[in-house]
């Protein structure tokens, strides 16, 4: 009897186990998780990182610079010799008239183009806010005054305000009254000048109004029609109380931005005097003539600095009002 070997099928032969390799997928697996968290946790500061380079080589540089060139004499013929003066740039504003002068201006320039500024921003916001016909050509319309410059906004409006052949004394004259001479009268001047920024800002500050008020639930106008309000008792009870935060929003912005008043002023008389004498001449002007043609670098520092502690006292009062609306409206 003969025994024969018996070979397994080849099909059924189980291929041989090779050794996992010792740790490295998934070592390769835990570096690539370690790579994703550190993009995660980083990326957004690289993302704000331009923002913050820009603001401390324009912004806080030149903060830290002038205040600290306020504290020197120093003139712009030669920035790098600083002799030390504490705070007598400061003490002598207090003593200037032209800087008084220029605070006066400010202040009234600021409220001759803000308070009408607004007032009417306010009103075609409302209109607005209705169902008109070509609502987005309006809108469009609004914003073409705060799209166009400075200077070419200025420049009209100082050929519109000449005092022999512009356009509003030739309306004057046809009313049957004198021609105004509107850049060298104090109260005219100003006025002039801020008609200019209302033109400029008045559609801006319609365009935010108008957001805030379809930002207003239709429920409150629902009810208050229902009670009997009429569109003016709406406007005044519903629409009003609703828009408070964006209405101090934008009184603080107008008066940020009245308080840096310089490209209207300047253009309108070309001189960094604001008038013969000084009428219209505001704290920018007066900055911009003290640093860029007396050469009192320390001195325009101070102004400037000046400014800046105004500015903080209005956000501060802001900040106030704010959280004090913001309880009221709590309770």
């Amino acid at each position: 009897m003969t025994l024969s070997r018996t070979e397994p099928a080849t099909g059924s032969r189980k291929p041989p186990v090779r050794p996992a390799a010792s740790g490295g997928g998934s070592r390769a697996e835990e570096r690539r998780s370690r790579r994703y968290r550190r993009d995660a946790r980083w990326s957004p500061y690289a993302f704000i990182a331009p923002f913050f380079l820009f603001f401390a080589a324009f912004g806080l540089f030149p903060l830290l610079y002038t205040g600290w060139a306020s504290l020197h004499n120093v003139s712009l013929h030669d920035p790098t010799h600083m002799e030390w003066a504490g705070l007598h740039n400061f003490s002598r504003l207090w003593e200037d008239e032209f800087f008084w002068n220029a605070l006066r201006n400010t202040a009234t320039i600021g409220v001759l183009s803000t308070v009408p500024q607004l007032a009417m921003a306010l009103g075609l916001a409302h209109l607005l806010n209705y169902r008109l016909r070509g609502s987005m050509f309006f809108r469009v319309v609004m914003l073409t005054p705060y799209a166009t410059s400075v200077a070419a906004a200025t420049l009209v409006f100082a050929l519109l305000f000449g005092r022999d052949y512009g356009m509003i004394n030739w309306a004057l004259g046809l009313a049957g009254f004198e021609h105004v001479d509107w850049e060298n009268g104090t109260w005219t001047s100003q006025i002039a000048v801020s008609s200019i920024v209302i033109w400029r800002w008045t559609g801006y500050n319609t365009l935010i109004y108008l957001a805030a008020m379809q930002a207003v639930p239709d429920d409150l106008y629902e009810s208050a029609a229902i009670d009997g309000a009429s569109r003016w008792q709406q406007f005044w009870h519903v629409t009003i109380p609703s828009l408070r935060p964006t209405i101090l929003f934008t009184v603080v912005v107008s008066t940020i931005g009245a308080t840096q008043l310089f490209g209207e002023p300047l253009l309108f008389g070309g001189s960094q005097t604001g008038g013969g004498s000084h009428q219209y001449q505001t704290l920018g002007l007066y900055l911009y003539e003290q640093g860029w043609f007396n050469f009192h670098l320390g001195r325009a520092s101070a102004i400037a600095w000046t400014m800046f502690l105004i500015l903080l006292v209005i956000g501060l009062a802001n900040w106030l009002v704010a959280r004090r609306l913001q309880r009221s409206s709590s309770q």
